[in-house]
């Protein structure tokens, strides 16, 4: 067993259990001759208690190691009411480094300003800041919340192919050679637009997919040549009906997410008044 609990699981109730944790050190604290690390995985963040001093001392920033100890109540005074771990430590007799971290390009800490450059090239890296960790849960979420929703109301997801016919649309195609059929070509999707209107005739009433696009054009403040739609069709549907039906979805994703209230219904413009 490589761990036997994750690290932001653990609470008071878990109190004189000897637990395994495993995940990446992202601080440590030397307090002469014993350890503070916080020790960080997918679930939060436990503080970890070493006290052997040699150990502790080889223990870089964003090291991998496996942990294994009793969990203890944290002394008066010392818990961390902005973490949901703060109130218990981990007092370690059993420390495994799985993989020891060079020297860090950048810190992976909320606090440190990173250029893009150097985001992209150690992207595993910015991929465990925590805006960039809050930022996919958040896309997770809101995809999650749009599934249910739509299946709730009859809509079938379907996954359209991504090497297809070129269809005239608003950008140019990306194009994308055939082995077997020399001086051929596939192009990438802008839009499912050909086959969600084949699946409406085919006499499925209601698609959706959360499907990647893709325009070779140049890049603006509101286009990029790759992106992600959610793509819906329906068929027997007055446009009141529609719009109803996506401000309902909206409204819903907006109060799960982010329990924001959204109002109901959407404040409507005319088409005089848009154009006014």
């Amino acid at each position: 067993m490589i761990r036997s609990h994750g690290a932001g699981t653990l609470r008071a109730s878990d109190a004189g259990s000897r637990v395994t944790l495993a995940g990446w050190v992202s601080s440590r604290r030397d307090h002469g001759g014993v350890a503070f690390i916080d020790l960080r995985d997918s679930t939060g963040v436990c503080q970890v208690v070493i006290r052997d001093e040699d150990v502790a001392r080889t223990l870089r920033p964003e090291s991998c190691v496996r942990v294994t100890g009793e969990i203890e109540i944290r002394p008066e005074g010392n818990d961390n009411v902005e973490i949901p771990t703060g109130a218990i430590e981990l007092m370690s007799d059993e420390v495994e480094v799985l993989s020891e971290s060079a020297p860090l390009p950048f810190g992976v800490d909320e606090y440190t300003e990173v250029g893009e450059e150097a985001r992209l090239k150690w992207r595993y890296l910015d991929l465990r800041r925590p805006v960039m960790q809050s930022n996919l849960r958040l896309r997770h979420r809101v995809a999650m919340a749009v599934r249910m929703f739509l299946d709730q109301h009859g809509f079938l997801d379907i996954e359209t192919p991504m090497l297809t016919k070129s269809t005239p649309e608003g950008a140019r195609d990306y194009l994308v050679p055939s082995r077997v059929n020399a001086g051929h070509f596939f192009a990438l999707p802008q839009s499912p637009q050909l086959f969600k209107q084949l699946l409406m005739v085919a006499g499925f009433d209601r698609y959706y997919q959360i499907t990647r696009c893709f325009r070779d054009e140049d890049l603006r403040a509101d286009r990029q040549p790759e992106f992600t739609q959610i793509d819906i069709e329906t068929s027997f549907l007055s446009a009141d009906e529609i719009m109803s039906l996506m401000e309902e979805m909206i409204r819903g994703l907006f109060k799960t997410v982010n329990n924001v209230d959204l109002p109901n219904p959407f404040p409507r413009l005319t088409y005089a008044d848009a154009m006014f």
